[in-house]
């Protein structure tokens, strides 16, 4: 029987949280008989500036490497119509501003990863400013020991 969620997304940055976050998203994708499965990673410059010398060729080369294998994945567990998306900005805004509208997704899976407490005081975690800014539903996945 189809589920609720057919145009899934789920963001990815090689975290061990985000590896949770994509393998509970192939499940939910497979058990809602999903139309579409969208993997996307944003490139946060400020991370890049300095040592890029304020390039993206870099960075987006890198993540469209880590996308095409998280696609691979995907593809290699049964997964169909899989697409990858690449942006350059905040993932807090990003990802539920930007992506989520473009792709139709009905539903956003990312991971719990944990930034320190003064970051999370401070400025949040990009798991919160999602579940914030996102117009769907947004799964959070959990670290096994949380």
């Amino acid at each position: 029987m189809p589920g609720l969620y057919k145009n899934i997304l789920v963001a990815v940055d090689e975290s061990e949280s985000s590896e949770r976050a994509f393998q509970k998203a192939i499940k939910i994708a497979k058990h809602n008989e999903a139309e579409s499965f969208t993997v996307t990673h944003v490139i946060e410059m400020r991370a890049y500036t300095t040592y890029y010398n304020y390039n993206e060729e870099m960075p987006r080369q890198y993540a469209n490497e880590m996308l095409d294998n998280y696609v691979k994945k995907a593809e290699e567990l049964g997964m169909t119509n899989v697409k990858k998306v690449v942006e350059i900005g905040s993932p807090k805004v990003a990802v539920a501003k930007e992506v989520a509208p473009k792709v139709g997704a009905d539903l956003i899976v990312c991971g719990a990863t944990g930034v320190s407490a003064v970051d999370r005081l401070f400025i949040g975690s990009v798991s919160e400013n999602i579940a914030r800014y996102a117009k769907c539903d947004v799964l959070i996945v959990r670290n096994d020991d949380n």
